[in-house]
């Protein structure tokens, strides 16, 4: 059942138009479930019980989060999917999982991002890091750039094969000239190990990741993707600043439901959402995770997908990387 939200929660959502045209927004009068496709433990999980907490009564009486990985990340959308579209089971998932996956899994996603979900709002976003080792020659990008042309292949790291900064990567190295060469690893920790052993050249990495290490000078790092320079490193520039404006990426954690939840259920979760992003303590809590708040209505957030679509999708071709199973 879903009840009518009341007029002052209707501010952030008063304005919001849906396909259907103007619709009132509802809440679910359930307990609800915040399916995220991680494990318990990192920024991710942080981001959602920060959220999840303060939905509670403004979206639902309860809001759990429901850890759900596996699968590289598409256990918990499958799930999702094949949930009630009644607005009590909502998926949070990085973009690259409804971005890039569909040109990475060419026969094996069991989910059609654009026809079974509904994008509803991000919540955060954060940019990307290009790392090195703190004795590495190259004490900026474009000494970096000088140094990795002349050798025939450089070995870069990124969190995870088919992830945004594998494929910025690949984007770099075509467009400036370097022979960057994907390495896969399963524990971040076995990453700097290997940056720091010199076994690989350099780690595409999200910022947060880098801070600690970078200010404890065991890395340095050289840029960030970030459209201006991230306060936690005031002494790095951005790619913009550098003149390669092409580079500025980030990734937005972003919220779902399944396609064909009521249009005043999807005004009611954005709605809600709208107004815990706006609040202090969470642009407070954000930012101590190196993450930015997002604001965006379900017509904007689809927007964003079909660009980062329309972005990535020629430079995942170009680069020829699939990923099959079975």
């Amino acid at each position: 059942m879903t009840r009518t939200i009341g007029r002052r929660p209707m501010l952030g959502v008063a304005m919001l138009g849906l396909a259907a045209g103007r619709a009132r927004a509802e809440v679910v009068e359930r307990q609800a479930r915040l399916v995220i496709n991680f494990s318990a433990g990192g920024v991710m999980d942080t981001v959602a019980r920060l959220y999840a907490e303060r939905l509670r009564g403004l979206y639902a009486p309860q809001v759990l989060v429901d850890n759900r990985p596996g699968a590289a990340a598409r256990l918990g959308i499958e799930l999702v999917k094949a949930a009630p579209a009644d607005g009590t089971t909502v998926l949070m998932t990085p973009e690259t999982m409804m971005v890039v996956y569909p040109y990475i899994y060419t026969r094996t996603l069991r989910y059609d991002p654009q026809r079974d979900f509904i994008p509803v709002t991000g919540l955060s976003s954060f940019g990307f890091a290009w790392v090195v080792d703190a004795n590495h020659p190259a004490k900026t990008f474009a000494e970096f750039v000088d140094w990795a042309k002349q050798r025939s292949d450089v070995p870069y790291a990124s969190p995870a094969a088919g992830s945004t900064p594998h494929f910025l990567s690949v984007e770099m190295g075509r467009e400036l000239g370097m022979n960057l060469v994907h390495v896969a690893y399963r524990e971040i920790a076995m990453i700097f190990a290997d940056l720091n052993g010199g076994r690989i050249g350099a780690y595409m990495t999200v910022v947060g990741t880098a801070v600690e290490q970078h200010r404890a000078g065991r890395v340095r790092v050289l840029a960030v993707t970030t459209p201006r320079r991230v306060a936690s490193l005031p002494d790095v520039p951005c790619f913009a600043e550098l003149g390669y404006g092409q580079f500025t990426a980030d990734e937005w954690y972003g919220i779902f439901l399944p396609a064909g939840t009521p249009a005043p259920v999807v005004a009611g979760l954005h709605g809600a959402i709208a107004r815990v992003a706006r609040t202090e303590e969470i642009q407070a809590a954000l930012a101590r995770l190196e993450q930015y708040p997002v604001d965006t209505t379900p017509a904007g957030f689809t927007a964003r997908l079909a660009s980062e679509r329309e972005r990535w999708g020629p430079i995942i071709r170009a680069s020829g990387y699939t990923v099959e199973e079975g």
